[in-house]
């Protein structure tokens, strides 16, 4: 075994003397491993562990890890690659979802903080035993067989940590999962989530063990998934608990015939970067993090150069504080000076100096926090064959440079007279002949990264009836309000700019055309022709969605077409669905996207630190040629690029003539209701802004609420009328969705060839004057500057509303046979005109 840990030649002693085995099951190797892994392929349990002792009458035996480096002194590289390989594995089980990470105290600290970093995860945290003052604990939960049971979770702020994306909890090992299950249990009561990692280097438990995580999952209705490096289990003597207490006291603390020396050094760290996991680590700070931990590199080993050159070093971590001294330990060895790392505890194991067992010399010394009466223990910590994971030739050469430097890694807190007085862990250390340089590590203030963070806060959605007509749980409108600023243009000189290229639509707002009483008069008979229809495709669509991409789904309409079609498909969830299927209560948001500008990132940003971002679903009343379509796509690849979380990019529409999707009720090109007015059927909330006047870094696209026009407002009238036809179509629903899903669903884009074609026949210099289908042309005359429509059919009921308007705004109707869509509207070249 290259690289590793410990030296696992021959019986372990615990085995031998006490019978105390460890029986390996199964190995679980990584596909995405480094190829220049320290670890190989696949890892055996006596690979991973080896038996250890403790006296404690609850549990006397102790899984001596030789891959964490926390009882033995271990190469900084094996201990990251053997995160890498647990966080791969975890990747496996998540595939391209993001995720929180939470790490458990103390063991796991710097595991924890290993899986997130290869994950890339949204955010770390770990729990803690340390009351901090200037933290608030979030939530908290036991531990049941631990000398100290309190966990406690203090993210700066807390809702870095409340949200509902999958949430994978790291040990070092699974022995019943009993501890594991009390924090899901006591997690999920604060803040609800539906899917569960647990990642452990060892699982050992027993099959009543995980039948005991499946209940578990069942009771609570969620997913709980666990992956390791190896499964085994723990086979116990009888009576080991009485045999461990017959054996002879352990020998701590060594004393050498001359002291060793003592110096410190102060290292830099920047107050607003977090240090570790403590108060939580966003994948915002990691940049920071990793340049900080350079700097403080640079600065020891300036300082081991200066006073201990060409000397071995072993880097101690101190409690929880354990990543960054492991970052710091990785990189002075892949400097070339021989190093090692593992890190204090507080947990007390049996020591015993006898080749094959894992703990041969122990420390046990005051705990330098203040307040803290229990001691703290260190084991090992000395530069050997079979604790380096070397070769004896290997460790010779390392011997003959030396007796290793102990750097001691702590924070302020532990910063303190007890560090150093005696029996504190400089005094037992040095007395034993040890050399030592403590390494200070300011650390970050919890509260100025709390002010951080609020500072870089993301904006709050919108909801009615402050803003919009329709109520707060239908939709959170992921806006800014605009609704105080003048923004709306002249039609005609709104268009000038937009065509000549001196403005971009999205800059500025049309005046909102109200129709005359005939034509709000023919909405009213249109709603109620269509609503069953509607109804159906709506129902249609919304099933589709949870039959391709789960019950766990998150709508997000395109504003402002897709609002009401998002609205009525949380209506049909949350209904009566039919044949037995659960009702659904999901949530749903509207964005904003803008041609040739591309999705609101920062609303994006709101999404995935919210919910797992493979549940969202994004959503649009129709397709036309497609170019939203396509927008969506290339806009949700570019932030994925620029380091953003990765969305799925399919579309859900409620009608798709463009034929450029495969999630819709219908490919029918036929009047929908909701395209027929302007905001007055869409909550009164204007199309969206995007004015850089107007809209600053880190601030949403932009939108007006309409509230002069509330005598007018049918938003609500179409909502119900839609949602009480459910009843109607309901037992028609699963073989609507089995015809859709049983066809040839592939996009061919036919729509966009047919712009083409007409845009090319009628001489118009861009396809982006030529817009397809009922909705789209409605959108031409209510908002733009019309110069012609195109109807298959001259008196198809579908386009009705389309020539009353025409007529109205004195726009020529043209009658095309062989058009694709039922209708097409073309826009006047200001321009040429």
């Amino acid at each position: 075994m290259t690289g590793a840990a410990l030296d696992i030649v021959g019986i372990p002693w615990a085995t031998k003397t006490l019978g105390l085995r460890l029986h390996h099951e199964e190995s679980y190797g990584a596909a995405a491993a480094r190829p220049a892994s320290a670890l190989p392929a696949e890892l055996a349990i006596a690979e991973l562990i080896q038996p250890g002792l403790r006296r404690n009458p609850r549990r006397a035996h102790l899984l001596v890890s030789t891959v964490l480096g926390k009882h033995l002194p271990t190469d900084p590289r094996v201990v990251l690659d053997g995160g890498n390989r647990l966080g791969d594995l975890v990747r496996e089980t998540l595939g391209d979802r993001d995720a929180l990470v939470l790490g458990f105290a103390e063991t796991a600290t710097g595991l924890g903080h290993c899986v997130a970093a290869r994950l890339g995860a949204v955010g770390y945290l770990h729990s803690t035993r340390r009351d901090v003052a200037e933290a608030e604990t979030l939530t908290g939960f036991e531990e049941g067989h631990s000398h100290a049971t309190s966990h406690q979770l203090q993210p700066m702020p807390a809702d870095i940590f409340v949200n509902d994306l999958p949430l994978v909890l790291v040990d070092d090992e699974i022995s019943t999962g009993a501890t594991a299950l009390d924090a899901i249990r006591a997690l999920h009561a604060f803040s609800p989530r539906a899917h569960y990692v647990l990642a452990s280097l060892v699982d050992m438990r027993l099959e009543v063990d995980r039948t005991a995580f499946d209940k578990a999952a069942a009771e609570l209705g969620v997913r709980i998934d666990t992956v390791c490096l190896a499964s085994g289990h723990t086979v116990l003597p009888e009576g080991l608990v009485d045999a461990v207490a017959d054996l002879p006291e352990p020998d701590m603390n060594p004393v050498a015939a001359q002291r060793g020396s003592f110096t410190r050094i102060e290292l830099p760290w920047p107050a607003s970067v977090p240090e570790g996991g403590r108060h939580g680590i966003l994948r915002s700070d990691v940049t920071a993090f990793d340049a900080a931990v350079g700097a403080a590199n640079d600065a020891l080993r300036s300082r081991l150069a200066a006073e201990f050159a060409g000397r071995p070093v072993i880097v101690l971590a101190h409690e929880e504080l354990m990543y960054l001294p492991l970052r710091l330990a990785a990189e002075l060895a892949d400097s070339g000076t021989p190093t090692r790392y593992q890190t204090t505890t507080r947990s007390p194991a049996y020591v015993l100096d006898e080749p094959g067992y894992p703990l041969r010399r122990g420390f046990r010394f005051t705990a330098p926090e203040s307040g803290q009466e229990q001691p703290r223990y260190l084991y090992n910590a000395q530069w050997a064959a079979e604790f380096s994971g070397q070769s004896d030739d290997a460790a010779q050469r390392a011997d003959s440079t030396g007796d290793p430097v102990l750097v001691v890694v702590i924070d302020p807190p532990a910063d303190t007279e007890e560090l150093v007085a005696h029996g504190g862990l400089v005094d037992v250390l040095t007395n034993s002949g040890a050399d030592v340089l403590v390494a200070v590590l300011p650390g970050a203030d919890p509260r100025k990264l709390r002010a951080e963070r609020r500072a870089t806060a993301l904006p709050e959605p919108l909801h009615g009836p402050a803003f919009g007509s329709y109520a707060a749980e239908e939709v959170s409108w992921l806006l800014k309000d605009l609704s105080d600023i003048d923004l709306e243009a002249d039609v005609a000189e709104r268009e000038r700019r937009i065509q000549s290229g001196a403005a971009h639509y999205a800059e500025s707002l049309p005046i909102e055309y109200q129709p005359d009483a005939a034509y709000r008069s023919l909405f009213d008979e249109v709603l109620a022709d269509s609503a069953e229809r509607l109804a159906l495709a709506v129902a249609t669509v919304a099933e589709l969605v949870v039959a391709e991409r789960g019950d766990d789904v998150v709508l997000v309409s395109l504003a402002r077409a897709g609002t009401p079609i998002g609205i009525l498909m949380r209506r049909w969830l949350r209904s009566g669905r039919g044949a037995g299927l659960p009702s659904l209560d999901v949530p749903h948001y509207a964005v904003s996207i803008v041609r040739d500008r591309g999705i609101d990132a920062v609303a994006l940003d709101y999404l995935a630190r919210h919910h797992d971002p493979a549940s969202i679903v994004f959503v649009d009343g129709w397709t036309g040629k497609g170019a939203i379509t396509r927008e969506l796509g290339e806009a949700l690849d570019a932030y994925h690029a620029a380091g953003g979380a990765r969305f799925n990019g399919e579309l859900a529409v409620l009608a798709d003539p463009g034929h450029c999707v495969r999630t819709y009720g219908t490919r029918d090109d036929f009047l929908i209701a909701s395209a027929c007015l302007n905001s007055t059927v869409s909550g009164l909330v204007s199309r969206t802004v995007l004015n850089d006047t107007l809209i600053g870094p880190g601030e949403f696209h932009g939108a007006k609420y309409y509230r002069e026009l509330a005598g007018d407002d049918v938003s609500l009238r179409l909502l119900d009328a839609v949602s009480a036809a459910f009843d109607t179509v309901r037992d028609r629903v699963p073989a609507e969705v089995a015809a859709v899903r049983d066809s040839d669903r592939t996009p061919t884009w036919t729509g966009w060839a047919s712009v083409e074609q007409v845009r090319a026949e009628y001489g118009i210099a861009s396809v982006n004057f030529v817009k397809p289908g009922v909705g789209e042309t409605t959108r031409v005359l209510l908002r733009r500057m019309p110069w012609l429509v195109l109807v298959r059919d001259a008196e198809a009921p579908e386009h009705a509303h389309i020539r009353l308007l025409a007529a109205a705004r004195g726009v020529p109707v043209e009658v095309v046979p062989d058009l694709a869509y039922s209708c097409m509207g073309l826009i006047k070249d200001v321009q040429q005109t």
